[in-house]
């Protein structure tokens, strides 16, 4: 068994899972980003996240070899580079939501994004065939109803205010699909990341922008005026995070549950757009410009909403002209669960 194949088993065995071909695509793909000495390192490392110094001893290699080469491999979205509890710490990284992403610049080729878009029905099968969910839908900022109280991990405000460092990035979802000839009418620039952590990405900072707090709100403000919807890891405790700002056309998540059925991709939030008769217009904004899941129809001159294929992402509220629309509360038993941690994420994924 060569290494690419022993590194698409290992990535395989991850919660996030890498499944096999009859095309063998998924091997071409890890060819693409992967020497074979970089594979061979991937190898040796595990999902924990460890310093330099604790691979090096594992190892028995020199440390300043083993962190020079965990930093390349870093720079090539190999692996992760992330800081926690002070330390800087690297580990094996999922395919997805993971290693592609991590392909952007000069790394995101026409071949590669077309190999990614093959192998996308079969890996979203896995990553979204069963629970507990990827990913999270979050609400835009005033489209839940006032006597509504959010959760932080339901408000992303919430969620910047308490981080600490951040940055931005292309969206990997529209840098791809521009490769592939369809180009998106939204903003590139505008996946986040953040971190509990002061400084979190001073040391290793890959083709993004180190960017403030009011930076951070700003962006995600511009967002929701586009009608982009926010997600998130479905996690509520995450110390190191994504805050994903999608769109209908390019996400690779909206994509996987409209066109491939792949329910556990991506959580409802715990809310629902609801539409006051008497006060629609009847404009359709709402359908025609705002809704990524095509959740309004228009139904004896109003607009309503189609409950089981709203997410809840309140694009439709905030630019209702009649003021009709407001996110209400799902009830109890269609919510989608949210783990705790990622620790108890991964371990329900591998109960499958």
């Amino acid at each position: 068994m060569d290494v690419f194949e022993r590194l698409a088993r290992k990535l395989d065995e991850l919660p996030q899972g890498f499944p096999r071909t009859e095309s063998g695509v998924e091997l071409k793909i890890l060819r693409i980003i992967f020497a074979e000495d970089d594979a061979e390192m991937a190898l040796q490392l595990t999902p924990v996240p460890e310093t330099a110094e604790e691979i090096a001893a594992r190892l028995g290699l020199p440390v300043d070899e083993t962190r020079g080469r965990l930093d390349m491999m870093a720079k090539k979205g190999q692996i992760a580079s992330i800081k926690l509890g002070g330390r800087q710490v690297y580990r094996l990284l999922p395919f997805v939501i993971g290693i592609y992403e991590m392909q952007r610049q000069n790394r995101l080729t026409h071949e590669l994004a077309h190999l990614f878009e093959e192998y996308l029905p079969i890996l979203c099968q896995v990553e979204g065939g069963h629970p507990p969910h990827v990913a999270r839908v979050i609400p835009v900022q005033g489209s839940v109803s006032p006597e509504l109280q959010l959760l932080p991990h339901e408000d992303v405000r919430q969620i910047i205010q308490q981080a600490k460092s951040f940055r931005v990035q292309d969206c990997i979802c529209r840098r791809e699909q521009d490769l592939l000839g369809h180009h998106c009418r939204h903003p590139v620039r505008t996946c986040l990341h953040y971190s509990m952590e002061e400084g979190a990405f001073d040391y290793f900072n890959p083709d993004g922008d180190i960017i403030t707090k009011e930076d951070a709100l700003k962006i995600m403000a511009a967002a929701e005026r586009e009608g982009l919807v926010h997600t998130v890891h479905n996690i509520k405790d995450v110390p190191v995070g994504f805050l994903c700002n999608c769109c209908s056309c390019c996400c690779g998540l909206i994509r996987s549950l409209k066109e491939y059925h792949a329910p556990y991709v991506l959580a409802k939030s715990n809310y629902m757009a609801r539409i006051d008769p008497d006060n629609c217009q009847a404009c359709g904004t709402c359908k025609d410009e705002r809704c990524p899941m095509e959740a309004i129809e228009e139904a004896e001159e109003v607009y309503r909403v189609v409950a089981h294929r709203c997410i809840g992402c309140g694009a439709c509220v905030i630019t209702c002209p009649g003021e009709a629309i407001a996110l209400v509360g799902r009830p109890e038993p269609d919510r989608d669960p949210i783990a705790e941690n990622m620790r108890d994420w991964g371990k329900k994924r591998l109960e499958r």
